[in-house]
């Protein structure tokens, strides 16, 4: 039931919340207002996003997934700055919104200084395309040395190790010779050192957003049990794609902006014609890791819905506390958390790792959710349902560090940090 099979480590609040020491969360971005600050070779600012201006080097890559052959491409890059987050991290999960266009696709990578001063070496944390008709949509394996390792999409610091720092490098592809180019107008990274995962974490305290659920449609991964079944066997692991789906409806359909989802001859595409839902499969097919063998890749699927125009990056939360802003802000979250049967009354299912939207928060600040596996039925009306406050903070920040895919318009204001030290969004 869920493609995240490397899940990492929530009641009505108490007066006692974590003490923010203890778990260490940065995230910082780039856009079209501050691209300058970095470095650039061979790219340039078009209308506020990275693009090719002049190559400045050729690049031949042979497609693991693809038919053997060999591409050459002409590669540009774009540089951050470097970035100390004020604490020794641990892990690291880049984002980036882009698009591709035919013949183009987007490297994302990181380097930094580890806790022994030396600069470390370029890990790449994706290969990124539009599709699959260019290259084979990929994170990529075997990065281990003995500072860290790359976890499919996250960067890990090996036991007793720790980075000081951190810089990403876009690297932008096209056909050499072409006059294509890809485009990016956003990419940041998260950082984070938690706390051992040993035991639950307090309740947070009410956040403000008690009463409020937001109108976000429902539906459910189990409807497309046996589709498609060449992107992880199908809708019975679509967690993750199904829940991005969920939120960029709602966009769709709160704003009146159609341009925030897949067109109607984009979902034509999906077989049989008139299949429920053809977003979700669609979106399984667009956010398909072939190394991964799955759909739950973190950054493709904010990659996904911000090449739809919506700003979109994965952090960490801390606490409820802090998921009720963004819901009184109109903005519903996509969480990852992992649980046993039992664990989290009213699933009817355990789970390694699996994604699901906070949609709001009942009077006595219990959650509501948009869970596309719900008691395992093939139907969207059993999407919707109610978790205990406590047993849902418990199957989440510990266990996936409080990750969310934040999706929301440029219009749509992120609401105020309640961390402004360490900002986690």
């Amino acid at each position: 039931m869920t493609d995240r099979l490397r899940g990492r480590y929530c009641q009505s609040g108490t007066k006692n919340p974590p003490a923010p020491v203890e778990r260490h969360i940065a995230y910082q971005q780039w856009d079209s207002s501050d691209f300058a600050a970095g470095s650039f070779s061979g790219t340039a600012l078009t209308d506020g996003a990275l693009t090719i201006a002049t190559p400045t080097g050729r690049s031949d890559y042979t497609d693991p997934f693809g038919d053997g052959s060999t591409t050459t491409y002409d590669v540009a890059t774009w540089r951050s700055p470097e970035v100390t987050p004020g604490f020794n991290y641990t892990e690291l999960v880049a984002s980036w919104n882009a698009s591709a266009p035919a013949g183009t696709w987007v490297q994302v990578s990181v380097s930094g200084v580890g806790d022994d001063g030396v600069r470390s070496k370029e890990y790449i944390l994706g290969r990124w395309a539009e599709g699959s008709t260019d290259i084979h949509r990929t994170s990529v394996p075997a990065q281990g040395d003995e500072l860290a390792y790359v976890a499919i999409d996250t960067l890990v610091a090996r036991t007793d190790r720790s980075l000081k720092t951190w810089q990403l490098t876009v690297s932008l592809y096209r056909e050499a010779g072409s006059a294509a180019t890809p485009s990016v107008g956003l990419v940041g990274a998260m950082a984070s050192r938690l706390p051992a995962a040993t035991k639950k974490p307090p309740v947070s305290p009410l956040g403000g957003a008690q009463g409020i659920t937001l109108d976000v449609p429902t539906y459910s991964q189990e409807t497309h049990i046996g589709d498609y079944p060449q992107y992880n066997g199908g809708g019975e692991a679509w967690c993750s794609p199904t829940s991005t789906a969920m939120v960029m409806a709602y966009w769709q359909q709160s704003t009146g902006n159609d341009s925030y989802g897949p067109a109607a001859d984009e979902l034509a595409t999906i077989e049989p014609a008139g299949h429920p839902d053809p977003q979700v499969d669609y979106a399984a097919a667009q956010t398909y890791d072939w190394n991964y063998d799955g759909t739950g890749n973190w950054p493709f699927n904010t990659a996904y819905s911000g090449s739809y125009g919506l700003e979109s990056f994965v952090t960490r939360l801390r606490s409820l506390t802090e998921a009720e802003q963004f819901i009184k802000a109109g903005i519903p979250l996509v969480a990852s958390v992992s649980f046993k049967k039992g664990e989290l009354t009213g699933a009817g299912y355990g789970t390694n790792g699996h994604l699901l939207v906070i949609v709001g928060f009942t009077p006595d600040g219990d959650v509501v959710v948009n869970d596309p596996a719900s008691h395992l039925i093939q139907s969207n009306d059993e999407v919707r349902v109610v978790y205990d406050r406590a047993e849902f903070e418990s199957v989440w920040v510990p266990h996936s560090g409080g990750i969310v895919y934040v999706i929301h318009p440029a219009s749509q204001p992120l609401p105020a940090s309640l961390t402004p030290a360490e900002r986690n969004w």
